[in-house]
């Protein structure tokens, strides 16, 4: 969800129940919320997740969790799961799969990234899905700093 929304953890921890189903269990195209660390509105389109978050409904239904919240905590279903149970999440998820770097972050800028690649580079469009008002701003958060950049220029044939 955060890797295809590129939501801030907040933002991901957040999310309630309501704001991606139905009361009817149905997915919902598109979730409308603001983002807690700028207060800008954001639309999160769901169909690239509807296969996953639909698993995760079924799941929640077998489970019998009954809660607000779209990640409830186990102990505690009336609060979503904090940000340190969720990094803990991640980084057993990383350690599982052999990678050492999962955070609280990662999602976002691997979502970021990806689209930055698959859209020839359109940093317009992901500085858009970002919720970034400064383009400076998004190339910087997408590690884009001198180093790369020259790397990137090595491999242009300006002939």
């Amino acid at each position: 969800l955060g890797k295809a929304t590129l939501l801030r953890v907040s933002d991901v921890l957040s999310l309630e129940y309501a704001d991606l189903f139905t009361p009817e269990g149905v997915l919902k195209d598109r979730a409308y919320i603001t983002d807690q660390k700028t207060g800008k509105p954001n639309t999160l389109y769901l169909k690239p997740l509807e296969s996953d978050l639909m698993l995760y409904h079924d799941w929640l239904v077998e489970q019998e969790i009954d809660s607000p919240w779209l990640f409830p905590s186990t102990t505690t279903p009336n609060q979503h799961i904090t940000r340190k149970q969720y990094y803990k999440i991640m980084t057993k998820t990383g350690d599982l799969i052999g990678i050492n770097y999962l955070g609280t972050h990662t999602m976002r800028k691997t979502g970021a990234y990806r689209v930055y690649e698959q859209t020839n580079y359109n940093i317009g469009f992901v500085m858009n899905l970002l919720n970034h008002s400064d383009q400076k701003a998004t190339l910087a958060y997408l590690g884009l700093d001198t180093v790369t950049k020259e790397a990137m220029l090595d491999t242009i044939n300006f002939g």
